[in-house]
């Protein structure tokens, strides 16, 4: 994509693409059985920043990435992302009845079909990667592997596992982050190294480099939804404010207060900038979806 369209730009039209690969990669709404498929089209099309596909299509960019293996690599961890969504707003987790603006899946149909939804974007994610004919095996076995690490007990689900179990408990902050680079961190960062890998094969540095710059934004990510819930209301977030205190949910504000998690939000921005400097000024679009991470406003 054009290296100087300005960053909205840009963005809109990842978003556009995504939403197009999406609609392309998902099973027809009338196929059987209709109704699972128009409840998987109904959560993952028309919402969400798409922050994953974002960061998969930018380092895809900085690395050279054919246009359809990097729209496979967004649109698998934007499906893993929406069946954890959907998962997560079922009665038996956070019991929650507004995403992305519009009721939730088991609201809008029955909570039977949320699991089942769930469970089929999960199947479909890695059915779409593993689609990416333009990668050598090799490397796409690793992209695989790494998504499947990320989505699992090491990764996303694990991390949820501990904000289950934490309702309630004063945790510390090395506790807390833990958690969530499991349960947020782990995905943004297979966003930028699925994006990465869908172009080249990635030696010690690089992977460190994106590594730090994946582990900065995932936490301030978090801090900065914790700062939200904190501060913004429900039609600005698209979700139900302020769960996490009435859910006596351990959050960065609970711990640090809001002031000081609004300054380790900028300290984290500053520190994913750091991390992209061997890359220099190729990495733009990365350095600017840090910006745009720490400086939303929903």
């Amino acid at each position: 994509m054009n290296a100087s369209l300005p960053f909205a730009d840009w963005m809109k039209a990842v978003q556009a693409d995504t939403e197009a690969a999406l609609d392309r990669f998902l099973p027809a709404a009338t196929q059987e059985p209709a109704k699972l498929h128009d409840a998987m089209r109904y959560t993952t099309l028309g919402g969400g920043k798409r922050v994953r596909p974002l960061l998969a299509h930018a380092s895809g960019e900085l690395f050279g990435a054919p246009a359809d293996a990097v729209a496979r690599a967004a649109c698998a961890v934007e499906m893993i992302h929406v069946y954890s969504l959907v998962h997560d707003d079922m009665p038996c987790m956070d019991d929650d009845a507004l995403r992305r603006g519009k009721p939730t899946v088991h609201v809008a149909y029955d909570e039977a079909t949320a699991l089942l939804v769930g469970d089929a974007l999960q199947a479909r994610a890695f059915d779409v990667l593993a689609g990416a004919t333009d990668v050598p095996p090799a490397r796409l076995v690793t992209m695989l592997r790494l998504l499947a690490e990320a989505a699992g007990s090491a990764g996303m689900c694990g991390g949820q596992a501990i904000d289950l179990d934490s309702v309630g408990v004063a945790l510390t902050l090395d506790q807390l982050e833990r958690m969530h680079q499991l349960k947020t961190g782990a995905m943004l960062r297979v966003s930028v190294l699925l994006g990465a890998l869908a172009g080249s094969d990635l030696g010690p540095a690089q992977l460190e480099a994106l590594g730090a710059y994946a582990k900065a934004i995932g936490l301030a990510f978090q801090v900065v939804d914790d700062v939200l819930d904190a501060t913004a209301d429900s039609a600005t977030l698209g979700k139900t404010a302020g769960k996490d205190a009435a859910a006596n949910k351990p959050t960065y504000v609970s711990i640090l207060g809001l002031e000081p998690s609004k300054a380790l939000a900028e300290q984290l921005r500053r520190q994913a900038h750091e991390a992209l400097a061997p890359f220099g000024e190729q990495a733009l679009r990365l350095r600017e979806l840090a910006d745009l991470i720490v400086q939303r406003k929903a």
